[in-house]
């Protein structure tokens, strides 16, 4: 049944009131990207050829630094709830609660059931895509006619594999280190100058979880040859956030988000 405009401008009149209320609460102004990385004590490194994928497991309270040591690649990053594979990584939700596309330090990354997964504790660039996606075989194929790739959906499909999972399991990821943005007109371009092939981001998980990366081109990627750098990813114990964490208190769509998470744990 079609809607009428009244009731048109009534959603729309109550999707800006709840935007405003969450743009006054949001009284926190976000860090500027972080200059160098804090110095960490590892409890696992892992370093992953470009082109191939890892990954790992994550207590509530450990963190994972992914780190550009070899130079520029992006990483796509997915991630499932360990307890139960069904809850996982939403990034359309990740970008509608906190009413911006941008993963920087201090947002925090959603669950489809309104929980927080990840919390975005130190980043260097605050250039990761939220918006398109990982490579996939077709797009590697129009970028690097004639040459031999790997790519970030078949990575993910072998590596949902190996977890127990399949296709239907696997979540839009999130990529790191990919400097998209979108123009006037509403097209995507990529702007190189937002990254050094030096960035690193570090993830705090807030629930036990499965988390995957793939080290393959972004579809966006300007460079003619496929040459993605290995990368190091190291998972590690940070100070436990305190009442003020950033993470926890720099929205009011944070706050409810871990709210649910409490509401879990008990």
């Amino acid at each position: 049944m079609s809607r009428t405009a009244d009731q048109i401008a009534a959603d729309r009149a109550r999707y800006e009131a709840h935007q405003k209320k969450a743009v006054e609460f949001a009284s926190k102004a976000l860090p500027p990207p972080s200059p160098v990385a804090p110095p960490i004590t590892p409890l696992h490194t892992e370093v992953v050829p470009g082109g191939w994928y890892w990954w790992t497991q994550l207590k509530r309270g450990e963190a994972v630094r992914v780190a550009q040591t070899a130079g520029f690649a992006s990483v796509a990053l997915v991630a499932w709830n360990a307890a139960d594979p069904s809850e996982r990584l939403n990034l359309p939700d990740t970008v509608k609660v906190q009413w911006h596309t941008h993963v920087q330090k201090g947002r925090v990354l959603f669950s489809d059931m309104g929980r927080v997964l990840l919390s975005v504790i130190e980043d260097s660039s605050a250039a990761h895509d939220v918006l398109l996606g990982g490579s996939t075989a077709s797009s590697n194929a129009a970028r690097y006619p004639g040459q031999t790739t790997r790519n970030t959906r078949d990575n993910l499909v072998l590596l949902a594999g190996k977890l127990g999972l399949t296709r239907r399991d696997i979540p839009m990821a999130l990529t790191l280190f990919a400097p998209v943005a979108v123009d006037d007109d509403g097209s995507f371009s990529w702007r190189a100058d937002r990254v050094s092939g030096r960035d690193f981001v570090d993830l705090r998980a807030e629930m036990d979880l499965l988390v995957g990366f793939s080290v393959c081109p972004h579809p966006l990627d300007q460079s003619p040859t496929y040459a993605p750098a290995p990368v190091t990813i190291t998972r590690y114990c940070p100070p436990a956030p305190g009442a003020d964490d950033l993470c926890r208190t720099a929205s009011a769509e944070a706050v409810r988000g871990f709210e649910n998470n409490a509401l879990v744990e008990v």
